[in-house]
C-alpha cells in the first residue's frame, strides 16, 4: 500500500515577534515558591536543521560593484536572418518587419513542405512584403504559414552589389538595483537582564541571539530580494507610491528565457529539452536547481532507462550490490549536454518557496560569457548568472551594518536602547536568459 503521512506535515510555527518574548526571562519563568531551579540545556535545539535558505547565488555566481542608478549592457542578436508567421500570394511574400534582400536566396517551409528561392527586386512592394523566383519549375508549392531563412545569395554577371546593408542586432538589457533593509531594537533595561539561552563567546545574553537571527535573516533576503523580485509595471500602486521593484531572476527568465510546465514523465520529456537549448546558445554544461519532487521525477526517469533486469548492465557511474547501501538518486547525466542536478533549498522550506509552488526548477548554464557593458562602456567576461552591488570610492553598499543608541557599546545617540541597522543595494543580471529554463 502508499505511504501514509501524519503528524506535524511541515506545519508552521509562529514567525518571529516583533518584541522580545516575556519567556525568554528567569523571572517570569519561575514560580518563587519553588525552592528548586529547573534543570535546563543551555544551547537551543536545532529541529529546523540549517534553517538559512541563501547560498544559490554564491554558488552559481560572483559579486561584481556598480556606480549607477541602472546597470545595462547589450547581448548579441541571432547571426543568421530568419522568419516565421510568413503567408504566401503567388511568389509574392507577406512578411511583417523582414530582412530578405534581393539577391538573397531563401529556404521557405510550411513544417511539411520546403522550397528554394532566391529573392527578386522589391522596389514595387510594400516594405512588410518581398517577391521571390522558385527554382523548381513547379513555382512554390508550401502553402499556410511559412516560415524561411537565408543560406546564401546570388547575383548575374557584371551585375551591382548587394543594396542595402544590415546592422548587428544588438538587444539591450537593463536591471535596477532594490535598497534591501532590517533593523534589531533592544531597549538597554532589557540588556541588563539574564536569559536562559547561551550564546556562543558570550554567555546568557538572550538578546544577541536575536540579533544573530536578524542578520541571517537579512542575509537570505539578499538573495530572495533578486530572485523573486519584479519591476513595479507603470500605473501599479507600487509604482505610485514611488517604488520601482527589481528585476529578479524569474521575472528576467520569464520575460527573455524559457519556460517548461508539467512534470517529467518520460525520457522525452528530456529530449524536449536538450532541443530547446540546441536552439539557442547550446552550452555544454547545465546545472538543474530544482524541489524534492522535481528531483524525484527526474531520479524515476533516469532509473527506468536501466535494463539491469533484463541484461546484466548497470545505468549511471554507480554499481549497486547487495553489500552496499542502494543509490536511488542521480546527480548527473548527460543527453547531449551535461545535466548537474541539486537541491534547492529555498524551493523546499516550508515557509519560503515551497510555500507558494508556484516553481519547481531552474536549469542554468554553467561558465562565463562575453557581455558588453553599456554604462561602463567596455567589454566583460562574467558568469551568466551574478550579483550587481553599488559601490563608489567613498560608499560600499554591498553589505552595510552599523550600531545606533546608547547601549550595547553605541554611543552616538540618546536613544537608550540599541539599534543593529542592516542595508544593502543590489541588482541580478542574467546573461543570456534564453539559455535558461525554468521549470513550472
Amino acid at each position: 500500500m502508499a505511504i501514509s503521512l501524519s503528524g506535524v506535515q511541515g506545519a508552521l510555527t509562529p514567525a518571529p515577534n516583533k518584541v522580545a518574548l516575556p519567556s525568554n526571562y528567569i523571572g517570569d519563568t519561575i514560580a518563587f515558591a519553588s525552592q528548586y531551579l529547573p534543570d535546563t540545556q543551555a544551547r537551543e535545539f536545532a529541529k529546523y536543521g540549517n534553517r538559512s535558505v541563501s547560498g544559490f547565488l554564491s554558488r552559481v555566481g560572483a559579486e561584481v560593484p556598480f556606480s549607477s542608478d541602472i546597470i545595462q549592457w547589450s547581448e548579441q542578436g541571432r547571426l543568421h536572418i530568419a522568419k516565421t508567421g510568413m503567408t504566401a500570394t503567388g511568389n509574392v511574400i507577406a512578411a511583417t518587419g523582414h530582412s530578405f534582400r534581393a539577391g538573397q536566396t531563401i529556404i521557405l517551409s510550411d513544417g511539411t513542405n520546403q522550397d528554394k528561392a532566391i529573392v527578386l527586386d522589391n522596389s514595387n512592394l510594400t516594405a512588410d512584403q518581398f517577391e521571390v523566383a522558385p527554382y523548381a519549375a513547379a513555382g512554390l508549392t508550401v502553402t499556410g504559414t511559412l516560415s524561411g531563412y537565408v543560406y546564401g545569395s546570388e547575383f548575374k554577371k557584371g551585375t551591382s552589389g548587394m543594396s542595402g546593408s544590415l546592422e548587428a542586432p544588438k538587444d539591450i538589457k537593463s536591471v535596477t538595483p532594490v535598497i534591501i533593509k532590517d533593523k534589531y531594537e533592544v531597549a538597554g533595561s532589557d540588556m541588563a537582564q539574564i536569559g536562559w539561552i547561551e550564546v556562543e563567546g558570550a554567555g546568557f545574553l538572550w538578546y544577541l541571539k536575536s540579533e544573530s537571527e536578524t542578520r541571517k535573516r537579512f542575509e537570505d533576503y539578499l538573495e530572495l530580494s533578486v530572485v523573486e523580485g519584479t519591476p513595479a509595471e507603470s500605473g501599479s500602486d507600487a509604482a505610485t507610491a514611488g517604488y520601482k521593484g527589481t528585476e529578479g531572476l524569474f521575472y528576467q527568465i520569464e520575460n527573455g528565457g524559457n519556460i517548461a510546465t508539467g512534470s517529467i514523465d518520460s525520457k522525452t520529456d528530456i529530449d524536449n529539452i536538450v532541443k530547446l537549448l540546441d536552439k539557442e546558445g547550446a552550452i555544454q554544461e547545465n546545472v538543474m536547481f530544482v524541489n524534492r519532487t522535481k528531483s524525484f521525477e527526474i531520479d524515476a526517469v533516469l532509473a527506468g532507462l536501466n535494463n539491469f533486469g533484463s541484461s546484466g548492465a548497470s545505468f549511471g557511474l554507480f554499481d549497486n550490490d547487495e553489500n552496499m547501501a542502494l543509490s536511488l538518486g542521480f546527480k548527473g547525466f548527460n543527453l547531449g549536454y551535461d545535466f548537474y542536478k541539486t537541491d534547492w533549498k529555498y524551493l523546499n522550506d516550508a515557509t519560503t518557496g515551497s510555500l507558494s509552488g508556484a516553481v519547481d526548477g531552474l536549469i542554468a548554464p554553467a561558465g562565463t560569457t562575453s557581455v558588453y557593458d553599456e554604462v561602463m562602456g567596455e567589454s566583460a567576461t562574467l558568469p551568466f548568472l551574478h550579483v550587481k552591488y553599488r559601490r563608489s570610492a567613498t560608499e560600499d553598499r554591498k553589505y552595510k551594518s552599523w550600531v545606533v543608541g546608547s547601549a550595547g557599546g553605541a554611543s552616538n545617540s540618546d536613544l537608550d536602547a540599541m539599534q543593529v541597522h542592516f542595508l544593502s543595494e543590489r541588482a541580478l543580471c542574467v546573461m543570456g536568459a534564453n539559455n535558461f529554463v525554468l521549470l513550472k
